[in-house]
């Protein structure tokens, strides 16, 4: 194990250049020889939860382990593109949802493009274009007449038609990744940049094409960390949810009216804080949440119960350290972070804004 690069992941009040390294090592001591990364070792492995754990050891410097991540997707892709929604383990062949979630999927792009501006490693850029294009290709036969995606493929081939506004906001970030992916190969890809345009024009201004969902604070603040509502729309809807959401000093709900705070959501939330320039709320909400911090792992319990005044459930997962991580670094300088989730180096314009 390499010494993990922590200069743009120290924060006041979130994370030392100590607690910083315990962090990723807390991810790394998680991570499979083969390199999956589960949720936690003898929990499942997801496809999206398993890259945003992937893009934060590249924060830190660990490209090879972060590299190795990548290669497990590549090498255990299903022959349409999609991977399982959750394997036991990271166990590619131990496969416990069956199900093919197309946020789950795209998620790679978000990824493989982070991995590249992290390192430049054009070798490593063309060996992932194919699972890059696959995912895309599969999610794509999900899209709705009205943009929307739907959000997940059975084991038999039934498609659900239903969208999930988070899922799909996540979607739209993806496309744009996929759609740098593709112009830094000079393999252009119009297609995808009509289906990220109808996509973006539905998150904007057609709610009514997702399932409700609006008690949950990832359909809050998703289309702005998506990349899909900036500006004036992005603060508007930020001011809306606020008081419904946040809880001063605890973190941000998972849902309301639940007493039930947690660390990944409230990690995301920072991150789209500082997309849209507000770094210092960025700064309070992360801080708030360090009472989920394991001194010992150096990992996040998942969430805390503020009623009962108890951690739950009691779990210390390798996607809350690595939101944790991503938005500590976007707030550090970290240029691939803030790239990819600044907009930088992403295709822009895509909503043609006349569509019915």
């Amino acid at each position: 194990m390499t010494t993990p690069r922590t200069e743009h992941l120290v924060l006041p009040g979130v994370l030392t250049a100590e607690e910083a390294a315990a962090t990723v090592a807390g991810i790394l001591a998680v991570q499979r020889e083969d390199g999956a990364i589960p949720w936690f070792r003898g929990h499942h492995l997801d496809p999206w939860d398993h890259v945003e754990a992937a893009m934060a050891l590249d924060t830190a410097g660990e490209h090879t382990a972060a590299e190795k991540a990548y290669t497990w997707l590549a090498t255990h892709q299903n022959e349409d593109g999609s991977w399982y929604a959750a394997y036991a383990d990271g166990a590619f062949d131990d496969v416990t949802d069956t199900g093919r979630e197309t946020n789950f999927v795209a998620y790679i792009a978000v990824g493989v493009w982070h991995h590249y501006l992290s390192t430049g490693d054009d070798t490593f850029l063309d060996r992932m274009w194919p699972s890059v294009h696959g995912a895309i290709e599969f999610v794509l036969q999900l899209q709705q007449p009205g943009g929307q995606i739907g959000w997940r493929r059975d084991d038999d081939g039934t498609a659900t038609p239903d969208a999930l506004l988070t899922g799909s906001s996540s979607i739209h970030h993806a496309l744009r990744c996929a759609l740098a992916i593709a112009e830094q190969r000079e393999e252009p890809q119009p297609d995808w940049e009509l289906a990220a345009g109808a996509l973006r024009h539905a998150i904007r201004r057609h709610p009514e094409r997702f399932l409700d969902k609006d008690r949950y604070s990832m359909d809050w603040y998703y289309p702005v960390l998506g990349g899909a509502l900036t500006g004036a729309e992005a603060k508007s809807r930020m001011e809306e949810g606020w008081e419904r959401f946040v809880v001063p000093g605890l973190g941000v709900r998972c849902v309301v009216p639940n007493p039930w705070v947690t660390g990944g959501e409230s990690a995301e939330l920072a991150l789209a804080l500082w997309a849209m320039g507000e770094s210092d709320r960025a700064l309070e909400i992360l801080q708030s949440i360090q009472h989920l911090r394991d001194a010992e792992s150096g990992l996040y319990w998942t969430g805390y119960v503020f009623e009962d005044r108890a951690i739950w459930p009691r779990e210390l997962t390798t996607w809350t350290a690595g939101s944790l991580l991503l938005a500590v670094a976007a707030l550090g300088g970290h240029d691939a972070t803030c790239a990819v989730f600044g907009g930088d180096r992403l295709p822009a314009g895509l909503d043609p804004d006349c569509c019915g």
